[in-house]
């Protein structure tokens, strides 16, 4: 039995003959395998459901008691910039990339389901961006590139941000279709 992989894999390279045979549920396939990103503790972290930032691998919560702050920057006595640079800090193994924020509150997705964090991501109105900035936003970003080189030590998401882009893209091309 192939894996979902070199099974999306190969929606990619075949394109949109195949993708016609079965557009709902090779979008939603698509989505899916997209989950091993959105769903990883390289990106939830920075996607939590409240005021507190998470980190680790195990998602526990910041160090010194971090919150969100109004404008998703920290709290006025502890700017993320504080200690996040723009790149990660290879001394004290602090991560950073340019933009270091947490995502808006309007874009948690800690504790929701694949179907609520589908119809979020696809909702302009909570991204502030079209499909076609998402897509951008996922393939080239530079805050979302951090995901695949956080450094220290840290496991990475999988793929590489451009092979998620395709599959964002290619998701989008599908009809975004949702679990």
């Amino acid at each position: 039995m192939r894996s979902p992989y070199f099974i999306l894999v190969s929606l990619l390279l075949c394109g949109p003959a195949l993708l016609a045979q079965d557009d709902k549920a090779k979008s939603v396939a698509l989505f899916q395998e997209s989950l091993k990103v959105f769903r990883h503790p390289r990106c939830m972290n920075c996607h939590p459901a409240g005021e507190n930032p998470t980190q680790g691998q195990n998602m526990h919560p910041h160090l010194m008691n971090v919150k969100r702050g109004p404008d998703d920057h920290g709290a006025t006595a502890l700017k993320c910039s504080a200690c996040h640079g723009v790149e990660n800090n290879k001394h004290s193994n602090v991560p950073g990339a340019p933009k270091w924020a947490l995502a808006p509150k309007s874009m948690a997705w800690q504790n929701t389901s694949d179907g609520e964090l589908c119809k979020r991501l696809k909702d302009s109105k909570r991204t502030h961006m079209d499909m076609q900035q998402f897509i951008k936003h996922n393939a080239e970003d530079e805050l979302v590139a951090w995901g695949w080189n956080p450094g220290g030590g840290r496991e990475p998401v999988p793929g590489t941000q451009k092979q998620f882009g395709e599959f964002i893209a290619a998701w989008v091309a599908s009809g975004a279709h949702c679990p």
